[in-house]
């Protein structure tokens, strides 16, 4: 498998034959280029516009939307929801995060998740476990260094992938990921991530791997 991300929540997950997912396409206005995606299957979160551009990835991808189970590109997905703020969605409304599995590799999608999770939500999210995690971490409109690690003790994925954050084409005003990063032990930088199984760390030994945008 191979993981690449295009700045924001945006990534592309590219497994050992050939399927590809998109996850939260964005806008262009809010400063990143969207690059030349073509996907089978492209999942959003919620419907704000750095997040649900859908129109922006060629293929003809299907769309993974909202909570519950779907089936895309012979993949499944769960959709579990949560909120993307502390007011339980008063604030900016719902989210919803997505787990699904590529190359046997369990995969999970906060989006932009703004509240540490409730106990349901835990156990929704961690019906296996996660092998990697996609973690908001700028705060603001999301979860911020601190909610964000307290997220990643709850669901303690073996590698955790920052996202969401302020990076210099970023034109939101959030939170660097210096903060998030911050007495965490293993941190890596990798410009993409080539994962298979047997790489993945032991568990309780968790992994944060910080990806370049361009």
């Amino acid at each position: 498998m191979e993981i690449r991300w295009y700045g924001h929540a945006c990534f592309g997950i590219t497994g050992e034959a050939g399927e590809v997912i998109v996850t939260d396409p964005y806008d262009e206005s809010i400063g990143y280029q969207m690059p030349d995606l073509r996907a089978d299957v492209v999942t959003v979160s919620h419907e704000h516009y750095d997040h649900n551009n859908v129109a922006a990835v060629k293929g003809n991808p299907e769309v993974v939307r909202g909570p519950g189970e779907h089936i895309a590109g012979g993949i499944r997905f769960l959709g579990v929801n949560t909120y993307h703020d502390t007011s339980r969605g008063a604030e900016r409304g719902e989210n919803t995060v997505f787990l699904f599995d590529v190359d046997d590799i369990r995969l999970c999608h906060l989006g932009d998740l703004g509240h540490v999770l409730e106990e349901p939500q835990v156990k929704s999210i961690r019906e296996r476990d996660i092998d990697v995690l996609f973690i908001p971490v700028g705060g603001v409109y999301t979860i911020d260094a601190s909610g964000a690690t307290e997220v990643l003790n709850q669901l303690e994925p073996r590698i955790a992938i920052p996202m969401h954050y302020k990076t210099p084409p970023l034109r939101l005003n959030i939170n660097k990921v210096d903060s998030f990063l911050r007495g965490k032990e293993r941190v890596m930088r990798e410009n993409k991530l080539s994962l298979r199984k047997a790489d993945l760390p032991p568990p309780g030994e968790k992994e944060i791997v910080v990806l370049d945008w361009r």
